[in-house]
């Protein structure tokens, strides 16, 4: 741990109305799912097209970004360009932004920093990151605010996943080896988000996308929480962005950012081994980023704002919230330096939350708990990053319209809520899938409102609010 960040809980909660200052009053969000990590189920008709098989997971069935690019090392890097650059477009930023969606969250696997692939073993496509660069600056053009969401881990963080980019039984993120990979990545895309003119609306990135919800299969995830904050919060410090209740021990005098590295983490004695080895790691992967981006302020970050110190606030780490896990899991609130936010994912239609049924479904969700269950534990603020309309029976328009109005009314009492996803495809593959996992379709079917600050019925949950499930 930091010797220099003696920051208690009561202090950090007590500097996030300021840190936090950035970011909307309240979220009201999409997920740019399908774009980046691309997950075939939400589109079907291109993924076939692309050479891929829906419907499977594993070994022998081209259902993920690995077992694709595996299938077709010649081609893939055309194919995957061809999909990011029509998944997400300006087209779909104007309707968002008139739609008033002011934050994105957007989906990224490890591989998006081509330099921590092992291509011997791992396939992944690569030039993401230009495309990620490119749909920053139509978001940050928009006045869209954007977390970067680590949702494919190196190793795969749960299994059985195409989310997490290669649909596996075989997890192994949660060795000392991905942790370490995980961290590099966090490096790097901590300096672009501070330093690309082009990431400038980035607020919080997201250290683990739903990791394995037992405890008992995630060991040293709760130290890997730690290094997460810590690796964010040295980058910061070495850039002259001010972190409360944090400094350096050393002076840094060179405004070659790579340089600044290099002669912190020689000099300090404030950061473990693992973060020094990481933030090492990340320098010569800078050096390239810089010039493939064409990006000055790596090799001399006075040039990316003067001085950075007056024109950027810390990033807010992001963690799934403690209730994610079960098993005695690691509370990442005692990870917190500065300022940090906190993710739920909330899906009915898988079972297991309440009884399939329309008045089942509203009483649930009418008395949901979960933003002051977590906040009694630190976790606080915490916004619901993943939610939609799918249901377990066939749902009425009807429903839908009061659907939809609960469960922003409930996620509305935390920080706010990023509906999964801004889009599906549309096509006879896909059937009806758009009808409720699809925000611009939910728009267009009248479901959702074009304010999404507002519901139809503030009134919806009245009927069922300390009512008993049935």
């Amino acid at each position: 741990m930091m010797r220099f960040l003696p920051v208690v809980g009561a202090l950090v909660a007590s500097l996030l109305p300021r840190a936090l200052a950035g970011i909307p009053d309240k979220i009201y969000g999409v997920n740019l799912g399908g774009w980046l990590v691309l997950e075939p189920w939400m589109l079907p008709a291109e993924w076939t097209a692309m050479g891929g098989q829906t419907g499977c997971c594993g070994d022998g069935c081209i259902g993920d970004e690995f077992s694709l690019v595996q299938a077709y090392p010649k081609t893939a890097d055309q194919l995957f360009n061809k999909h990011w650059s029509t998944w997400f477009t300006q087209d779909h930023v104007n309707q968002l932004r008139d739609a008033g969606i002011n934050t994105a969250r957007i989906p990224l696997g490890y591989w998006i920093v081509e330099q921590l692939v092992d291509r011997q073993t791992e396939f992944y496509p690569r030039g993401g990151i230009k495309q990620l660069q490119r749909g920053l600056q139509q978001l940050r053009d928009a006045g869209i605010q954007v977390i970067l969401d680590h949702h494919a881990l190196p190793g795969v963080q749960t299994p059985g996943q195409s989310f997490t980019g290669h649909c596996t039984s075989d997890v192994e993120f949660y060795t000392e080896y991905n942790f370490h990979r995980a961290l590099v990545w966090t490096a790097v895309m901590t300096a672009l988000s501070h330093l690309d003119p082009s990431f400038s609306s980035v607020f919080a990135i997201e250290a683990v996308n739903e990791p394995i919800m037992d405890a008992s299969q995630t060991p040293g995830y709760g130290d890997f929480q730690k290094n997460f904050v810590e690796v964010i919060r040295a980058v910061e410090l070495i850039l002259g962005i001010p972190v409360p209740g944090a400094s350096l021990d050393v002076k840094i005098s060179t405004t070659n950012f790579t340089a600044a590295i290099s002669a912190t983490v020689s000099a300090s004695k404030i950061f473990n081994q693992e973060v020094k080895a990481a933030l090492v790691e990340a320098v010569p992967i800078l050096v390239e980023l810089g010039i493939e981006l064409v990006l000055p302020a790596v090799f001399n970050f006075d040039m990316a704002a003067s001085p950075l110190s007056k024109t950027r606030a810390p990033l807010i780490t992001n963690f799934m919230d403690i209730n994610w896990q079960f098993n005695d899991p690691p509370n990442p609130a005692d990870a917190a330096i500065g300022p940090q936010g906190y993710d739920n994912h909330l899906y009915y239609n898988f079972g297991g939350v309440a009884d399939p049924n329309p008045d089942a479904y509203l009483t649930s969700i009418c008395n949901l708990q979960r933003v002051q269950n977590d906040a009694a534990l630190g976790d606080s603020p915490l916004w619901f990053g993943e939610w939609g309309l799918p249901t377990q029976f066939n749902a009425t328009d009807d429903f839908l319209y009061k659907w939809a109005d609960a469960q922003k009314l409930a996620y509305s009492k935390g920080k706010g809520w990023i509906f999964w996803n801004f889009m599906v495809e549309k096509s006879e593959q896909a059937g009806d899938l758009a009808r409720q996992w699809s925000y611009l379709e939910g728009l267009r079917l009248g479901y959702l409102t074009n304010d999404p600050s507002k519901v139809h019925d503030p009134n919806v949950c009245a009927p069922y609010v300390n009512a008993t499930n049935s």
